[in-house]
């Protein structure tokens, strides 16, 4: 949003850090940041608190304010009837699920912006999304509901206390699940049974509109298939990668996906770019590679990576949160094209070919949803294989390619004049940990030093310059200021970007730091009476109860990651902690997960690899001689998903890995060569110098 206008009014929110919350600096709401100073002022005024929850890159957020937060005639309803506070979810993400929690539970569904109102004590009475600022198809609106709940408080004030203190006590003690059974083979399977009735057989993806990408799902079906060798799986796989990279949700100009697509068939897409989802659409691209060696799954996955590395990527390392999906006060403005846009810019031959390649229709490739109607704007997107438009244009495949390329770069680089969509600058360490995973799985997959590059430059970065005078981490960083203490997700999307690494790398510190982060991430978040991992550290103290999350959605919880973290850090380093508390992990929530097995696959994807077989391979050798190198890289291009693996370079006094990874101490080279120690559970085999037999030890071994 334009936060240059001239306006007579100026809130508190000029001096935080978020884009976003600065963006509503010169709303005439007399906004105030979350914390106790708001709410210090409701007790003392006896008001009611009015939060709202969004983010930079939300349209529907910008509507609100344009609407509402920047009308001055609401904006006093607001400020004689509430202290209003304006919340960054991505800066304040613990804020965020405890309310959306809440506004799921009153209106059964969710979505930003959040709207709810609360007691000065912080208890919800009221909840909802997006409200508009005039009533409209049956929907009161802020002109006309701010005056009826002003005088709810007013004039009941009884009856708003006790509904508040009703909705507050039915989140404060959430029931322990019973430790009956351990989530299984069994639940697993139930998993794929459960997407299998939600897939699109017909466009790929999983569920109805809007359709998300839910790259774990994906990560999931790799695994399923690899343990059953179901290759139905494996086709559900295949066709909704196809389907996402060849739609209009995927950025076919200047690449990167877009948010999620608002119709079955993957054109039309919500246009804001989300870090998060580059990295774990990246991850899952890279592991679809490892399995079926398509060149198709190898280049989206570079060109995800350009994607973030040219236009996502701080000067320093990190990695910037987001794209805006609107560009001069439209939706995806800047993504679209008339086909006269193409013609103008590309010679008549180029300009049919572009046309014809990325489904450029006279009238617009996609209907207005109000008048049903072309909106004689298009999309591009890619309505034909390279194979079948090969045909068609009677040349060879690997000409089309170059064909296209160039004219992309042309449109490219005609895009680029255009007023670009905002872009969040902050740099969010969770976020960046994932990226991190992403980047560092990419490298070693393709052997690509720079991808691994630029993971060490943001881990650094991370190291660096988000953690506080304790050396613990922080969430948020943006302009030289770092702040906000770090969640669940921030130690766990961080502990998997360094396991990453190191086996990208085999740099020990990574691992090192990765092992001291797990064990300060269960003192600091772990629930000693109940078991599993709260998103918010014992040191948080500012919101009513801390919650924990199974549940996989946008992103995979906390908690799943950390159990995958934890599964893969006790075979790396044999430390019992790990072993243990991922084994606590499954059995606490077990019943949650067996209740609904495919909202939770990437805790399932975890319990697969602690169910095994899994290995441990131990290479000891000289860390730069060619057959240490050549046997790492024989473990590195395909898909090993049950492996872990260390390396032990005999030739350095300095190496830290027997300090890490006792066990490791006494497996030594075998007549001076590389040798491989495959192990399960910690029991090793015979040491081999034989690539071929190491690789034979546990390929083939799942039923």
């Amino acid at each position: 949003m334009d936060t240059t206008q001239e306006t007579p009014f100026i809130n508190r929110l000029a001096h935080e850090s978020s884009p976003y919350l600065v963006s509503h600096a010169h709303n005439p709401v007399d906004w105030y940041p979350w914390g106790d100073e708001a709410f210090e002022r409701a007790t003392a005024e006896n008001k009611p608190v009015f939060l709202s929850v969004g983010y930079s890159t939300c349209h529907w957020c910008h509507v609100m304010a344009r609407e509402s937060f920047e009308n001055e005639e609401i904006a006093a309803l607001m400020n004689q009837a509430f202290i209003s506070v304006k919340v960054d979810r991505e800066e304040r993400p613990d804020i965020d699920k405890l309310y959306m929690a809440v506004c799921q539970r009153l209106t059964g569904s969710g979505g930003w912006p959040l709207t709810v109102i609360m007691t000065p004590e912080r208890k919800p009475f009221f909840a909802a999304t997006y409200i508009p600022g005039e009533s409209r198809f049956g929907m009161k609106g802020m002109r006309e509901l701010i005056p009826l709940i002003r005088s709810v408080w007013d004039n009941d004030r009884q009856e708003v206390d006790r509904i508040a203190e009703q909705i507050t006590a039915s989140f404060r003690e959430p029931a322990v699940p019973q430790k009956k059974a351990a989530v299984g083979a069994a639940t697993i399977e139930e998993a794929f049974i459960q997407l299998s009735r939600i897939y699109d057989s017909h466009y790929g993806g999983f569920g109805k509109v809007p359709k998300f990408p839910t790259p774990h799902n994906v990560s999931f079906l790799l695994r399923f298939r690899h343990r059953t060798k179901r290759e139905e799986a494996l086709h559900m796989v295949e066709h909704t990668l196809t389907a996402m990279r060849t739609g209009g949700i995927y950025d076919q100009i200047g690449f990167g996906f877009h948010r999620y697509s608002t119709d079955a068939k993957w054109l039309v897409p919500h246009f804001e770019k989300m870090l998060y989802d580059q990295a774990l659409l990246l991850y899952a691209y890279v592991e679809a590679y490892q399995v079926t060696k398509k060149d198709f799954y190898k280049t989206t996955a570079e060109e995800i990576a350009h994607y973030v590395r040219s236009a996502m990527t701080d000067g320093e390392g990190g990695f910037y949160s987001a794209e805006d999906a609107d560009s001069e006060g439209v939706e995806g403005k800047f993504y679209l094209w008339t086909k006269a846009e193409i013609e103008a810019v590309l010679d008549e031959a180029d300009a049919a070919f572009a046309c014809e390649m990325f489904g450029i229709e006279k009238d617009g490739n996609f209907l207005d949803e109000i008048e049903g109607r072309k909106k004689g704007v298009n999309i591009p997107c890619l309505p034909r294989s390279h194979a079948d438009a090969a045909r068609h244009f009677a040349m060879t495949e690997e000409a089309l390619r170059r064909r296209l390329e160039a004219v992309r770069e042309t449109l490219f680089h005609k895009r680029s004049a255009r007023i670009h969509p905002d872009r969040d600058d902050k740099i969010l360490l969770d976020w960046n940990g994932l990226m991190i995973a992403a980047l560092a799985k990419a490298g070693r997959a393709f052997h690509n030093d720079a991808y691994c590059c630029a993971a060490e430059r943001a881990a650094q970065f991370i190291l660096e310059r988000m953690r506080d005078a304790d050396g613990r981490l922080l969430h948020r960083y943006r302009k030289g200021n770092a702040g906000i203490a770090a969640h669940l997700d921030d130690y766990a999307f961080f502990i998997w970007g360094l396991i990453e690494l190191y086996e990208a790398t085999y740099k020990e510190d990574y691992l090192r730091i990765a092992c001291d982060l797990a064990e300060d991430m269960i003192d600091r978040f772990w629930d000693d009476k109940a078991g599993g991992l709260y998103f918010t550290p014992r040191s948080e103290t500012d919101l009513l109860f801390r919650q924990k999350e199974i549940y996989d959605g946008a992103v995979p919880s906390g908690n799943s990651v950390s159990l995958a973290n934890m599964v893969r850090l006790g075979m790396l380093s044999m430390n019992p902690l790990f072993m243990d508390k991922a084994s606590e992990l499954i059995l606490f929530f077990s019943q949650t997960v067996m209740a609904s097995p495919a909202g939770s696959t990437h805790f399932l994807a975890a319990c697969d690899l602690a169910l095994g077989p899994s290995y441990e391979i131990i290479v000891a050798g000289r860390r730069q001689s060619a057959d240490t190198q050549e046997m790492l890289a024989s473990l590195d291009s395909d898909y090993y998903p049950h492996v872990t693996v260390l390396l032990h370079p005999v030739d350095e006094e300095t190496s830290s890995i027997k300090s890490i990874a006792d066990f490791t101490r006494n497996l030594t080279p075998l007549e001076g060569k590389a040798t491989a120690y495959v192990c399960e559970r910690g029991a090793c085999r015979l040491p081999t110098t034989d690539i071929g037999r190491m690789l034979s030890e546990f390929r083939g071994q799942y039923t």
